[in-house]
């Protein structure tokens, strides 16, 4: 089997998911504006909304982050990915669970959990798949022939890690007959907020500390920090679930410990952004923003910047007591995943599956295009839905208002989302687009150098 097929078959399949699960996105916005719209079962907000996270979260950026570690870790271990085959079984048996899931959720079977509301068996299937895709990273570690690991290595092995454990305590542990009330809440919150932070942060990560130096042919600003911001993460992150039950039910103190545990994850942001930053200063002026992936791999830096700051600050009992359950959550979350890492994700396949197949990106221009109308919506997306979430949060605290005239107030809000969201949506059309014209189109074959 040729070298790299894995990786080119779950970087592919991502892609396909993304657009399926932003269009789902798009129609639960729709949804907020005309409630009426589709009203038969399948087509309920709940049913579209529970697909639309799943596809996005696992059919897009897991996926996409699986495929890229196939590829980047070779490169920096100077080996061959331990087996080409079982990566390939992976993916297959990756989709067959993926799209049984969505299906599932579709016709109203799913669990009671906030981003792990895929079924039985669907949700064993992922936890084989996941423990398929560690053997082949493990083996390809051990099969290395370097001495020391590069830092996107350590956070490649710190996601197999940490995504295997949330993701059985959010899916599996959660449903156990012993678990319930109090006790479900606060595993669900640790899983629910930990799948952003020690599934997506470290995949995220990894992509960028690889990509970034390559992209700009400059050295890493300082490995000595980046080394510091993995072990920061790997023992303080666990520990900040519980802020998103601030003012519930749970303990006090352990309200408390989450929020001071929220506000030390300030330090590996600032180890990460500062050698992200750091690297481009370093690069000259004219190359710094050249092309696409310069570009992308740029803004999700701030986006992540951005979403790491809005963190701990929300997590301020004044603060959390207008901005939690609202607007500015989803505008939040959005910005985590849509902006940091889809961006992060998006810089990656750019840099990656041309050289997998050893053709020019088809497009830089459609690419810097992609860039701009997906920067400028998204900035309105994320900012609108903080607006409105601290509408929201303040017209809920008066008591002379119903929840229905404040839904009817947010009206204006939603249509900007909407809108922005359209606009997004083309992006990632483009975005397919130009991978498609690239792996199967008109584009110019690389030289061995350039691969």
């Amino acid at each position: 089997m040729k070298p790299n097929t894995a990786s080119k078959l779950l970087i592919i399949c991502s892609m396909l998911y993304l657009i399926i699960g932003i269009s789902l996105g798009f129609v639960t916005a729709m949804k907020l504006i005309w409630p009426t719209i589709g009203e038969i079962e399948i087509l309920t907000f709940g049913r579209i909304r529970s697909v639309h996270t799943n596809l996005v979260m696992f059919g897009w950026l897991l996926q996409s982050g699986m495929g890229l570690a196939f590829f980047i870790l070779p490169k920096l271990l100077h080996t061959k990915l331990y087996s080409e085959k079982l990566g390939v079984a992976t993916c297959c048996l990756f989709n067959i669970t993926t799209i049984g899931s969505a299906t599932m959720i579709f016709a109203g079977q799913m669990k009671n959990i906030e981003y792990g509301e895929i079924p039985i068996p669907f949700d064993y299937l992922t936890v084989i798949c996941w423990v398929m895709f560690a053997i082949n990273i493990f083996a390809t570690v051990i099969n290395r022939n370097v001495k020391y690991l590069y830092v996107s290595v350590w956070y490649f092995i710190g996601a197999v890690i940490w995504t295997a454990f949330v993701y059985i305590t959010g899916n599996i542990i959660t449903q156990l007959p012993f678990i319930a009330g109090i006790n479900q809440a606060n595993l669900t919150w640790f899983y629910v907020h930990n799948a952003v932070g020690l599934v997506f942060t470290p995949m995220g990560v990894a992509i960028a500390y690889y990509v970034i130096p390559k992209t700009l042919n400059t050295p890493l600003y300082s490995h000595k920090l980046s080394l510091v911001g993995f072990w920061v993460i790997a023992f303080v992150y666990v520990w900040t679930g519980a802020h998103h039950m601030i003012f519930g039910p749970i303990s006090y103190w352990l309200q408390t410990v989450a929020i001071l545990f929220s506000w030390s994850l300030i330090i590996p942001v600032v180890a990460v952004i500062t050698n992200f930053l750091g690297t481009y200063i370093a690069t000259p002026k004219e190359k710094r923003y050249l092309g696409p992936i310069a570009k992308f791999m740029y803004m999700g830096t701030i986006f992540y910047l951005l979403t790491c700051l809005q963190g701990p600050f929300q997590s301020i009992r004044t603060v959390n007591i207008i901005t939690s359950k609202n607007d500015w959550v989803v505008g939040h979350a959005h910005m985590a995943l849509l902006g940091a890492f889809s961006y992060f994700a998006v810089g990656g396949i750019y840099h990656v599956l041309p050289r997998i197949i050893g053709r020019k990106l088809y497009s830089e221009k459609l690419g810097d295009i992609q860039f701009w109308i997906m920067t400028i919506a998204s900035v309105l997306f994320f900012g609108i839905l903080w607006v409105s979430g601290v509408l929201q949060g303040y017209l809920w605290h008066n008591m002379n208002g119903t929840f229905l005239e404040i839904l009817k107030m947010m009206k204006p809000y939603h249509a900007i989302r909407f809108v922005s969201g359209g606009l997004i949506i083309i992006g990632f059309i483009i975005f397919l687009y130009n991978i498609m014209e690239t792996l199967w189109g008109k584009a110019q074959e690389m030289k061995d150098a350039e691969v």
